[in-house]
């Protein structure tokens, strides 16, 4: 529009000289409205509203917030008029039916259609009564359960026959919770106390952090890896007694766990000299021990704090463990919903205690493993334990150590490597007569009804009859210890993993237990099972190394956060973890 056809427009327009606005007098086609002031504090709703309208209780098809605006819908219309066109008429909701919508002749003029199809599906069920599948609740209600529009609607729900009281007390929603006042299923309990656990290390003002990764990045990584090689075997096993397998959870297979005088040697990577000699010949760039990679491998699985000692030395990376690390023990219901607490968390039984299971777990498993093989015949491998000295007048457990190793490379112009130490407890003959590798592991049962039990089943009832319910419990609730022990045993290139199931004679005497049966798996089968990805575990170490190979030569620590899914890399001081055993030296110079 032109500015001169504007301008003519503009001075067209009457005049009003007492206020802002049309004035009285001016003709319009709203003569039979009157003028009126309005109060500028008045809320103002919706000019117009298009959605579905409510039910007979005020409530639309969906409930909740709308059901409410509908009640309103009138109050906010009249308020809207009343601003537009200012009639004191209206001035207050509901005070005047001046402009009060009359819906009853239209509402009558037309009806809501349901144009989609409904399927209703009769079978018998529930002892020989009739039950109804509906496709589509009554009142319009959602096809995937959920509530209808009226009051008694029972909306994709089952309903047996004969029952129409329209209650929907016991059934389940969408959502897999329970309708009615009932808590919805998985719903987070905000009343429970927020865990406050310490730290594997105490952090030094000294150490500088590098890097913080969290484990949904760690959960991205990827690096496909072969099975690897053997590089050199050590020492020697002894046969598995077979007898173990009998029927799990029958009394002929309770046996008496019996403590077991037998030395075995389980030293940290820079400590083993066969590794020292193998990086002195330049076999890889990067060792460790199946426990500390274990650990590194199935980090997003971890809940409790851990660290690993990494030291650099010119191309060549330990991973190490110091002395009574918490990699070292057993952990227990550690990835349960409600693991166990603490004495200081008010746990009262101390035998339940998270560190108390932990101890108990790791003297079960040491007992366990060499318990169960035969120390009259032996499959003796080339060269001898090399941890064990002729001075030691303990016998010798069985234990063969294995060291392979595995391509990390991206590229073959930088070729990376990695030999690990991995361990071996048993020898079992096929019927074909060859010789099949073990790693002999147990699960423990404490107090079923103890605070941190993680809902487990009765393992003396239900270990034969429901047997894989009793492994699904255990892989949630202990999942990154599972994960640990199907890596190491990858990694050792096992034919069988043997399970134990160990539990205590009495549920309050924590050095008393009973074997109840064993099962053994497959190492690979058993990781799709529980949905182990090995090629993450990979993907995490080559993350790990690329992140202190571009760190100067020198010591640093990895750190899992007590709290958080959350790792930290420090740099520390050469000597650090050193001190005590400095400090111990000089006392006995002293003395």
């Amino acid at each position: 529009m032109a500015p001169l056809e504007l301008n003519a427009l503009i001075a067209a327009l009457p005049e009003h000289e007492n206020g802002w606005g049309p004035p009285v007098s001016v003709e319009s086609a709203l003569d039979e409205v009157p003028y009126a002031p309005y109060s500028k504090g008045d809320k103002l709703g919706r000019m117009a509203d298009w959605t579905t309208d409510s039910g007979k209780d005020g409530r639309d098809q969906r409930g909740g917030r709308q059901g409410y605006n509908r009640n309103y819908r009138g109050k906010y219309f009249l308020q809207c008029l009343r601003y537009a066109y200012g009639t004191d008429q209206v001035y207050g909701a509901g005070t005047s039916s001046l402009f009060s919508y009359q819906h009853a002749e239209d509402e009558a003029s037309f009806s809501v259609v349901d144009n989609q199809r409904t399927s209703t599906k009769t079978r018998t069920g529930f002892g020989g009564r009739m039950t109804t599948f509906r496709g589509r609740g009554r009142g319009g209600g959602s096809a995937r359960g959920g509530r209808g529009g009226s009051a008694g609607g029972s909306g994709g729900g089952f309903q047996r026959a004969g029952d129409r009281s329209g209650r929907d007390q016991g059934r389940f929603d969408n959502r897999g919770g329970r309708g009615g006042r009932g808590r919805r299923f998985g719903w987070k309990d905000y009343d429970k106390p927020q865990r406050n656990r310490d730290a594997s290390v105490a952090v030094k003002p000294e150490w500088k952090m590098l890097e913080e990764i969290d484990f949904n990045r760690l959960a991205k990584l990827n690096l496909e890896t072969g099975d690897g090689e053997d590089v050199d075997n050590y020492g020697f096993l002894s046969y598995y007694d077979r007898s173990y397998d009998k029927a799990a959870g029958t009394k002929p297979a309770e046996r008496k766990l019996v403590a077991q005088d037998r030395v075995v040697f389980n030293p940290t990577t820079t400590e083993d000299p066969v590794i020292q000699q193998l990086a002195e010949k330049d076999e890889a760039t990067i060792f460790a021990t199946d426990s500390v990679l274990s650990m590194l491998m199935c980090a997003p699985r971890s809940v409790y704090p851990w660290d690993i000692v990494i030291v650099r030395e010119g191309k060549r990376l330990f991973f190490d463990k110091r002395d009574g690390s918490q990699l070292d023990f057993v952990s227990v219901n550690e990835n349960a919903a409600d693991p166990p607490l603490e004495a200081s968390e008010g746990n009262k039984d101390s035998i339940n205690a998270p560190h108390a299971l932990s101890m108990e777990a790791t003297f079960i498993n040491q007992n366990f493993a060499l318990q169960t093989v035969n120390e009259e015949s032996k499959h003796g491998f080339e060269n001898p334990n090399p941890f064990y000295n002729e001075e030691d007048t303990e016998p010798l457990g069985s234990k063969a150590y294995k060291y392979r190793r595995f391509d990390l490379s991206l590229n073959e112009e930088e070729p990376v490597h990695l030999i690990v130490r991995t361990e071996l407890d048993a020898v079992m003959k096929t019927p074909s007569g060859e010789d099949m590798f073990l790693t002999v592991r147990a699960l423990n049962e404490f107090d079923g009804r103890a605070q941190g039990s993680g809902g487990a089943l009765d393992w003396r009832t239900k270990l034969s009859s429901q047997r894989g319910a009793v492994v699904a419990t255990e892989m949630k609730n202990n999942s990154c210890k599972l994960a640990r022990w199907t890596a190491q045993a990858i990694l050792a290139k096992a034919d069988v993993m043997k399970l134990g199931f160990v539990s205590r004679a009495n549920p309050k005497d924590n050095n008393r237990h009973v074997i109840l049966g064993v099962v053994g798996y497959k190492p690979r089968e058993f990781a799709n099972q529980m949905n182990l990805n090995l090629s993450n575990g990979w993907g995490i170490v080559r993350t790990i190394v690329d992140m202190c190979m571009h760190m100067p030569e020198g010591k640093y620590v990895l750190v899992k956060d007590p709290n958080r899914p959350v790792l930290r890399l420090y740099e520390v001081p050469p000597s650090t973890f050193e001190e005590h055993e400095d400090s111990k030296a000089v006392g006995g110079d002293d003395d």
